[in-house]
Parts: C-alpha cells; structure tokens; sequence
C-alpha cells in the first residue's frame, strides 16, 4: 500500500473510534463531525490505494462513494453523512447551534451509518481497515 493511502486510512479508523468516544460524553455534534470524516478519509485512501491517483478535493463523501461505483445502500448512508461536514460545526448551516440540535439517536445513526461504509469498503480490498 502506498504510505499516503496508508496515513489517510489509519486517520479515518482513529476518527470513527473518536466519534464513538464522543458519543459517551455527549458531544454528539462532534460524534456526528467526526463520523463525516472519517468517511471522507477512508474513501479518499482507498482511491490513492485502489485508483493509485489522488482522491478529488471534496468533503462531499457522496461524490467519493459515486466514484467507486458503491451500491445504493452504501449510497443512501454517505447522502445522510455528507451533510454533516458543516451542519456538526456552523450555526449557519445547521440553522442553529450544532450542539444543540445533534442528539444521541442522530449521533448513534452517524455512526452506525459510517460502520456500514467501512465494511463495505472492507470488502473492497486486502488492506486493514481498522
């Protein structure tokens, strides 16, 4: 695996740990940030690794998923996620505090729904994914 692949996958395996610890402790605005991410990460690793060309400039983990041809159901979690980019973190985009309006069933579905794209992309190739 090339090294930068590699950096991006571990990221992502650290990032959805992370989201599940803030869970815990109730950030769950943070839960559901940290979740997009690591999504993000672990597609874009997996096209330097599978593709061997570097991932789009995108946060739009939809648009990453569609380039590898992902089936609707995997399509369906990152259309869910990838609005999460900025309504976790911007009043103006949430139309709202984050804080206040992510909950721990919204956080709990973010990461169920990113778990579900990294066994997916398991599937996708020989590599650890974390």
């Amino acid at each position: 695996m090339r090294p930068e692949a590699e950096l991006w996958i571990k990221q992502a395996a650290s990032d959805l740990r992370n989201a599940e610890k803030n869970i815990g402790i109730a950030a769950f605005d943070v839960a559901a940030f940290l979740c997009q991410q690591a999504v993000e990460k672990l597609l874009k690793g997996l096209n330097i690794h599978l593709k061997r060309e570097e991932p789009a400039r995108t946060h739009t983990v939809l648009a990453l998923g569609k380039a590898f041809n992902a089936p609707e159901p995997v399509l369906s979690h990152l259309r869910v996620l990838t609005p999460d980019y900025l309504a976790a973190r911007y009043p103006d985009a949430a139309n709202g505090v984050p804080a206040e309006l992510y909950d721990e069933p919204i956080a709990r579905d973010r990461l169920r729904r990113a778990k579900e794209v990294f066994r997916w992309a398991r599937g996708q190739t020989d590599i650890e994914l974390g």
